[in-house]
């Protein structure tokens, strides 16, 4: 009885520290690049229409400080900027007037690659940033977007990349920053009805394909969706697919570089490793070891 007991205790330890060195969303803790950047590597977009009590909320979000601001390059997006650059893609009432989405923005060094953390942005994750960020051709930068409060947070793209070419001195062309805004807004209105990590690897997915393909057709841009979202389990309707198409021919434009898109988004690109393995299979082996778990439990106490 002893000894049964005794390899039941082992093999739940076992499936539980399986399941603990599993990675999970949301565990890893994002480093604090402020802290530590020179000063000179370090831009600042406000929202223009913050309020007073407005801006502090967001630059205790953004984990910046007053007296840190003299240090730091300090600019804004207005409400101007936000309708030139989201007009075509947002209407105007989502745009709104009062330009709330600020941004900070921090030079890393080759090979960090891109790291966005977003607060109170409702509409846009960290990944359909990264994407975009790709997109417009940024490279090594930690990024934190915030709102005063839970806002739509597109327009901080507009900040982001502005902020980048200032430190770097590198002109984004306004058809980069077009294409960037136009990627994010497509994934942000397909995660509405979409699982946002599948719409964010979707989306890397058949960009890379686009790149690395140099695909150009409807029909060979088509057949890259539909082997991704097939990968993915995701189901798209036909004004989606054609969505995605129109952006991935402006994207195929761009001259983006592959190992350079892997190099700056290197956890999206990981998942995207592992697009050849079933997920359902995935799923199933934890479904089996939790299984197993609860089995143990109930024969153990009941």
């Amino acid at each position: 009885m002893k000894k049964r007991l005794y390899k039941r205790v082992t093999a739940v330890a076992l499936a539980a520290a399986m399941l603990l060195s599993l990675p999970v969303a949301g565990l890893q803790v994002k480093a604090d690049a402020v802290a530590d950047a020179d000063p000179s590597d370090v831009y600042v977009s406000f929202g223009a229409d913050l309020k007073d009590s407005e801006k502090e909320t967001v630059m205790d979000l953004l984990g910046i400080t007053e007296d840190e601001l003299e240090d730091f390059t300090v600019g804004e997006i207005t409400n101007e900027d936000e309708h030139k650059y989201l007009g075509d893609y947002l209407d105007s009432s989502v745009i709104g007037s009062r330009a709330l989405s600020s941004v900070i923005v921090v030079l890393g060094e080759d090979g960090d690659g891109i790291d966005v953390e977003t607060k109170n942005i409702s509409y846009c994750t960290s990944g359909m940033y990264t994407n975009a960020l790709i997109t417009a051709g940024i490279e090594n930068a930690d990024v934190v977007v915030a709102g005063p409060f839970e806002i739509t947070g597109t327009a901080a793209l507009v900040g982001a990349m502005k902020a980048y070419s200032e430190l770097t001195g590198e002109e984004i062309s306004e058809e980069s920053m077009d294409t960037a805004v136009n990627e994010l807004v497509v994934t942000s209105e397909m995660a509405e009805g979409i699982n946002p990590e599948d719409v964010e690897q979707l989306m890397a997915f058949v960009k890379a394909k686009v790149v690395e393909g140099g695909l150009d057709s409807d029909e060979a841009i088509s057949e890259a969706i539909d082997e991704g979202a097939e990968q993915l389990g995701v189901s798209l309707t036909e004004e989606e697919k054609q969505t995605i198409i129109s952006l991935m021919k402006k994207i195929g434009d761009l001259d983006l570089d592959l190992d350079s898109m892997k190099e700056q988004a290197k956890d999206l690109f990981n998942k995207l490793e592992d697009m050849g393995i079933d997920k359902e299979q995935a799923k199933n082996f934890l479904q089996k070891i939790w299984e197993a778990v609860k089995d143990f439990f109930t024969n153990l106490f009941g």
